[in-house]
């Protein structure tokens, strides 16, 4: 790898319960470039693991909880500056365990926030889109976001780049970027029960 020209990988995972997101405002940590913002529970890779136990460790060491329900939603490619990022999104639906709200493990305060209130709050110009991607349920999609400081200069869905009109739309269903109706899910022919729909449960 290029040290000029970094890449890493990380997690990052909602947790849904009655309607409501489980997330993270980034209020403890030093010079945190999520500083103020509202973010979900994830982290960075360590050396030998698959995105599946980064996520399984990073809501267990964040939040005290277990997954055993959980869904791979899409790869979201941030670029910043000279750093390539490449994020695993998740969201998660069962969970053992009880969720430990202490500032100084979580690098902020969990709350549980409303879906259809998520993007008031301080949240990144992109995560917006995602938010709607994953409120429509759009099948696996990859989504590149491209900043220049806080400023979101770029967003590119599936290979397709989003004109700022689609990025600032309430749903992205408009001029066909999102076609949940029309197109077809990939096949699930000899997966496991467990994965059957991209939904891992562990059993």
């Amino acid at each position: 790898m290029n040290p000029e020209f970094p890449m890493r990988n990380t997690t990052l995972c909602y947790l849904e319960q009655d309607g409501k997101w489980l997330m993270l405002h980034r209020v403890t940590k030093k010079n945190d470039m999520n500083h103020d913002k509202w973010i979900g529970v994830g982290g960075k890779f360590k050396p030998f693991e698959s995105p599946e136990d980064c996520l399984l460790r990073e809501v267990r060491e964040e939040t005290g909880l277990q997954l055993t329900r959980f869904r791979c939603r899409g790869i979201v490619t941030f670029i910043l500056g000279r750093l390539t990022e490449y994020m695993h999104l998740y969201t998660a639906d069962g969970w053992t365990g009880e969720l430990i709200r202490d500032p100084a493990r979580n690098e902020g305060v969990l709350e549980w926030v409303p879906t259809d209130t998520v993007e008031t709050l301080p949240i990144w110009e992109g995560d917006k889109i995602f938010f709607r991607l994953l409120k429509e349920d759009r099948p696996f999609f990859s989504l590149k976001l491209k900043y220049e400081g806080d400023d979101l200069t770029e967003a590119v869905l599936d290979g397709e780049l989003l004109p700022s009109s689609l990025r600032d739309a309430t749903s992205l269903r408009e001029g066909g970027f999102l076609t949940a109706e029309n197109q077809k899910a990939p096949s699930l022919r000899g997966l496991p029960p467990q994965v059957a729909g991209g939904v891992y449960k562990i059993i």
